[in-house]
C-alpha cells in the first residue's frame, strides 16, 4: 500500500446511515491512501447510522488510521471547520458523507498540486448518480471565473494553510454556497493562486430531489447577494469579469432553449405554455427577442435553421 503523508482527508457525516461506510470504503481503496482519514459528524441522531459510525470508529482491519469526532448539529460548514482543525498535514481533502472518490482521485488531483506552487486547491470532474447519470466538467480557475459561478466540486484538496489564511468555511453558510464562498476566500487572500482541476470524472456525486444543492437553488439569488457583499473589493475590482461571466452563461442556455424550439418546430411538435409564452412576448434588451426572430424565421422543414453564435 502505498501512502501521502501529506494529506489527510475529511469526511462529514449527518444521518447518513451506510453512505459514510461507502464514503470511508472509497478512501481506503485509492491508489495512494491518505495518512488519515477523519469523520466529522455533524450530530447525527438516526440510530442506524450511529451504529455504523460506531462500527466504523472500532473496526481494527482499516487500512487508514481513523478518528471519529462528533459535535451538535451545526451545519456542514462546522463541521468540515472540526475535523480540518484536528489535521495536522499540509493538504486536507474534503469528503462529503454521501458522495465517493474514485481509485485514483488522491493520486491524480495531489500530482497536479505538487506540481503547482501557485495552486491552492484542485479537484476533478463529477460522475453524477441516482436520479442522474451524468458527467459534470467544472473548469477551476482563477478569482474572475468564480465570481459568476462555482467551478470547483465541495469535494477537493487544498493546502491547509490556504484555510488557516482565509479563516475557513463560514459557518453561518447553512442553507448551501458554503463551498463556493470558500473557494472566493482562498482566492481572495492569495490573489495570484488558482484552483485546478483534473479532467477526468473522479468524484462519485449523488444526486437526489431533495438534496442540499437542489434545495440551496431556491435561495440562490439571496445567497448571491450575500458573497458578492462579503467579497464586495473583488467583485468591484473584476466587476467586467462577473457580468460578462453571467452574461456567457445565459446565452448558452439562450441558445440551447433556442435550438430546442427550433427543433420542435420543424418536427412539428406543439411549444411547451413557458417556450409560447416566450414567442408571444420575448424580453427586450437581452438577446430574447432576437432569439424568437431567429426562430419565428424557421419554418421550411426543407431549409434547416442556422442558429447564430453571436
Amino acid at each position: 500500500m502505498r501512502f501521502n503523508n501529506n494529506i489527510e482527508a475529511v469526511i462529514t457525516s449527518y444521518n447518513q446511515k451506510s453512505m459514510i461506510y461507502e464514503a470511508v470504503q472509497s478512501l481506503c481503496c485509492q491508489t495512494m491512501l491518505p495518512k488519515r482519514i477523519i469523520i466529522s459528524d455533524d450530530g447525527s441522531t438516526d440510530e442506524t447510522s450511529l451504529h455504523i459510525l460506531k462500527e466504523i470508529e472500532d473496526d481494527c482491519n482499516m487500512p487508514v488510521p481513523l478518528l471519529v469526532i462528533r459535535q451538535p448539529n451545526k451545519g456542514v460548514s462546522a463541521a468540515r471547520n472540526a475535523g480540518i482543525s484536528k489535521a495536522q498535514a499540509s493538504l486536507v481533502l474534503v469528503l462529503d458523507g454521501d458522495d465517493t472518490l474514485a481509485p485514483s482521485f488522491i493520486e491524480d488531483v495531489s500530482k497536479i498540486l505538487s506540481e503547482n506552487p501557485s495552486m491552492t486547491a484542485a479537484s476533478a470532474w463529477l460522475h453524477t448518480f441516482g436520479v442522474l447519470d451524468s458527467v459534470v466538467r467544472p473548469a477551476g480557475g482563477g478569482v474572475p471565473a468564480f465570481l459568476s459561478h462555482n467551478c470547483c466540486p465541495a469535494t477537493n484538496i487544498f493546502r491547509r494553510d490556504a484555510w488557516k489564511q482565509c479563516g475557513g468555511y463560514d459557518e453561518t453558510m447553512r442553507s448551501g454556497f458554503e463551498d463556493w464562498d470558500f473557494f472566493l476566500s482562498m482566492l481572495e487572500a492569495a490573489p495570484d493562486t488558482y484552483i485546478g482541476i483534473v479532467k477526468k470524472p473522479l468524484i462519485n456525486y449523488r444526486t437526489t430531489p431533495a438534496s442540499s444543492n437542489i434545495r440551496s437553488m431556491e435561495k440562490r439569488l439571496a445567497l448571491m447577494n450575500y458573497l458578492i457583499e462579503k467579497h464586495i473589493n473583488i467583485y468591484k475590482e473584476h466587476i467586467a469579469d462577473a457580468i460578462l461571466g453571467v452574461e456567457t452563461i445565459s446565452m448558452a442556455r439562450l441558445y440551447g432553449w433556442e435550438n430546442e424550439m427550433v427543433h420542435a418546430k420543424l418536427t412539428g411538435r406543439p411549444l411547451n405554455d413557458l417556450s409560447c409564452a416566450f414567442m408571444e412576448s420575448p424580453p427586450y434588451g437581452d438577446g430574447g427577442m432576437a432569439c424568437a426572430v431567429r426562430i419565428a424565421s424557421m419554418h421550411k422543414p426543407d431549409a434547416p435553421p442556422q442558429i447564430a453564435n453571436n
